[in-house]
């Protein structure tokens, strides 16, 4: 999954960012409403974790520019506004969660995942391929015996990206967005082996190699 941080508190950011990188997450750090509104720009984010009160502006006007776009990118609002009345703001303008600083790192997890069963729910469908049932929203895949197949976050990521556009053709470079943040070292061949490792569990056949342009879940995928 790929996170953006909107946040200018350079010590909880860094924490932020760190927890959040070590679950497997690509977190890009934005520390302005100009840095975040660019990043929006130029790349799809899966979360945002986002301050309502930065140096030049309000998250909240983020955030309702996000909804007024029909952006329904998942947000967690983090904030020390503590106010019932700035939560009610928050949550009216389109935000799926609210947490209130100093965050614990423990429930900021939590509540991510929360909020990605909801997303997923929503977005990703259930199902099979080659008898492997897949249930992206609970992060969970069984084989045809009932045995658990256990995916790295990683290895989700590239499923999650593959099966968001189930009948369309996923660039290496789309899946190397869900897969870093900005600035990281990406690996010539690192997309080739995820899409390796996915289908030694899956599969062969579950995801096809369009040569030159990308992948795809197979078209037996029901």
């Amino acid at each position: 999954m790929r996170v953006l941080l909107v946040e200018d508190d350079e010590m909880l950011g860094d924490a932020v960012k760190t927890h959040v990188d070590r679950q497997g997450h690509a977190v890009d750090w934005a520390h302005s409403c100009n840095e975040a509104e660019a990043s929006l720009e130029v790349a799809t984010y899966d979360l945002m974790l986002l301050d309502l009160r930065l140096p030049d502006g309000s998250g909240l006007d983020i955030l309702k520019a996000l909804r007024a776009r029909r952006n329904e990118m998942p947000v967690i609002i983090m904030t020390a506004h503590d106010q019932v009345s700035d939560r009610i703001a928050g949550l009216n303008a389109g935000a799926d969660d609210y947490l209130v600083k100093p965050v614990d790192l423990g429930e900021l997890q939590a509540r991510i995942h929360a909020v990605s069963r909801r997303y997923g729910t929503h977005k990703l469908p259930d199902l099979t391929i080659g008898g492997i049932a897949i249930y992206p929203s609970e992060r969970r895949l069984t084989a045809e015996n009932g045995e658990e197949i256990l995916l790295s976050s990683r290895e989700w990521a590239v499923l999650d990206r593959l099966i968001a556009r189930k009948r369309a053709i996923v660039s290496k470079a789309q899946i190397e967005e869900a897969l870093y943040a900005f600035g990281a070292e990406v690996e010539s061949n690192t997309v080739e082996v995820y899409v390796s490792r996915l289908r030694r569990k899956l599969g062969r056949e579950a995801i096809e190699t369009v040569r030159g342009v990308g992948y795809r879940i197979s078209a037996d995928a029901i």
